[in-house]
């Protein structure tokens, strides 16, 4: 049984309702004001994120009506800063915002204000986005369920009883709600993909390199954890990738290519294209009942569309890939907050998975840390030779329908126990080691009303071709337009 989520009173704005790009296009031909777009927003947020808890750390009205009003006066100027002027953005709650609270879903920095931008909030802002609030966050985005001790826990627009993922949860329920209008998010274990999947929506983890990610001290070794978008339409993410993508020199492994190239039509003859379907591996990965014939039924979508689809047997050992994972979960997250896992005053405030991985980077070797970066790249070279087979790969989102908003995170998939905190994500762990360019699409509801996606997984550096194939699928099946959740807002 759904649990009911109150109606917010009236009927959704227009304003609101509006894609992205066609709310870009609308502020830039000057049909709306940008005074209007932050008003009507900020309305609609009033009367639903109460429902939610996914935008936190909102700033005044009154400061974001100035700014709009500012976007406004550049346009009658004839200086329009780009496809985000004047629309409401809300970073997610891990990347720097320069004055405003980065918490990352901690007490421990609760009241950290930070001094810069990260890169993708810089050219956020330099393409006239307004920033609203931030996107609530799972304690430093550790699992893909949104509850943090600093401002509680995001549930799902489709049944507030249930998660909304993460850790980009705030961001895909706040997109689904139509609380915002497109989003960034970021991914290492899923955390573009699976929040998606659990609310109707698109997310995107770029290929590696194609965001950079950053400032960071860590530029040569952050290459698993990328940042990415996410939005409602495939067009919207892809014009929210010509924002965030492009080379950085302070991010030596950034991708060179022309950012422009992802703000172009996305119409692809995909005739006699490959997928190769993964299902669930054969019976290694644990699924609930129902999410294989969702994801069946968007890939005869597809085959409608022109495409062949196959099953697809991949040639490396699934306990195999997770070893990899897990020793490079443990080196990237156990490195990065080793000293607050150390310190006693400040181990008391963070979360058991934060004190698993450091525990497990201590358990390990110089010399299993280099075996596990060997064994990424034959699992590398093994996902080009699967490429030369197939042009695309397709596997679902998640391996499980959103679940109780009350547990930190299912213990068992199907009667089989999951082992680690994140065990029950495995579907996603092998593109983010191969640095694949993948997207979340919506593929249906299960039997419980609750919503899926299916992952569609291109070679390395093949973004463009990812999003044809995302559009390709919309085009037959838009369940994002088809089921919205209306239930927030009457």
């Amino acid at each position: 049984m759904n649990a009911a989520i109150p109606a917010a009173p009236g009927r959704l704005d227009d304003i609101v309702a509006m894609p992205a790009h066609a709310l870009s296009d609308a502020i830039r031909q000057r049909r709306v004001s940008c005074r209007e777009v932050m008003t009507a927003y900020l309305g609609h947020i009033d009367a639903v994120n109460p429902k939610l808890n996914a935008l936190v750390a909102r700033r005044e009205p009154p400061e974001l009506l100035r700014e709009a009003d500012e976007r406004d006066a550049q346009l009658a100027a004839g200086q329009w800063l780009g496809w985000l002027h004047g629309m409401p953005q809300a970073p997610k709650d891990l990347t720097a915002v320069r004055g405003m609270v980065t918490s990352m879903g901690s007490l421990v920095f609760k009241d950290q204000v930070t001094a810069h931008d990260s890169i993708l909030v810089e050219r956020m802002r330099a393409a006239g986005a307004i920033f609203i609030g931030r996107t609530n966050v799972p304690e430093f985005g550790l699992g893909s369920h949104t509850y943090n001790q600093v401002y509680g826990t995001t549930v799902n627009p489709y049944d507030a009883s249930k998660s909304a993922g993460g850790s980009s949860g705030g961001a895909a329920a706040a997109l689904a709600a139509r609380m915002l209008p497109v989003a960034d998010g970021s991914d290492f274990g899923g955390s573009l993909r699976n929040p998606a999947a659990f609310c109707n929506v698109y997310g995107m983890r770029p290929s590696a390199g194609r965001v950079p990610y950053g400032p960071s001290n860590e530029v040569f070794l952050k290459q698993l954890s990328y940042e990415g978008p996410m939005g409602r339409t495939p067009r919207d993410v892809a014009r929210m990738l010509s924002v965030m993508a492009g080379p950085d020199a302070r991010v030596p492994l950034s991708l060179g290519d022309d950012p422009t190239v992802f703000a172009q039509s996305l119409e692809a003859d995909l005739r006699g294209r490959r997928i190769g379907w993964l299902g669930d591996w054969d019976g290694y990965l644990a699924m609930e009942p129902g999410i294989l014939d969702l994801c069946v039924q968007a890939l005869a979508d597809l085959g409608s569309a022109g495409c062949q689809v196959d099953d697809y047997r991949v040639p490396f050992d699934g306990e195999r890939l997770w070893r990899i994972w897990l020793a490079h979960r443990h080196l990237m997250v156990g490195g990065q907050f080793h000293a607050l896992v150390n310190d006693p005053r400040t181990r008391k405030l963070v979360k058991p998975a934060l004190i698993w991985e450091v525990e497990g980077l201590d358990g390990m070797t110089a010399r299993q840390v280099y075996q596990a970066t060997e064994e990424r790249s034959a699992w590398y070279q093994a996902v080009l030779g699967i490429f030369k087979e197939v042009d695309y790969l397709a596997v679902p989102s998640a391996q499980v329908f959103p679940f109780d908003a009350q547990l930190d995170w299912p213990r068992e998939i199907a009667g089989r126990a999951m082992d680690t905190y994140h065990r029950w994500m495995e579907t996603v762990t092998p593109w983010t080691l191969a640095g694949c360019p993948v997207i979340s699409v919506p593929v249906g509801f299960g039997a419980a009303g609750l919503p899926m996606g299916m992952q569609l997984i291109g070679p390395p550096r093949g973004d463009l071709a990812v999003l044809q194939l995302a559009h390709a699928h919309e085009q037959v099946r838009d369940w994002v337009q088809a089921r919205p959740p209306q239930g927030l807002w009457g």
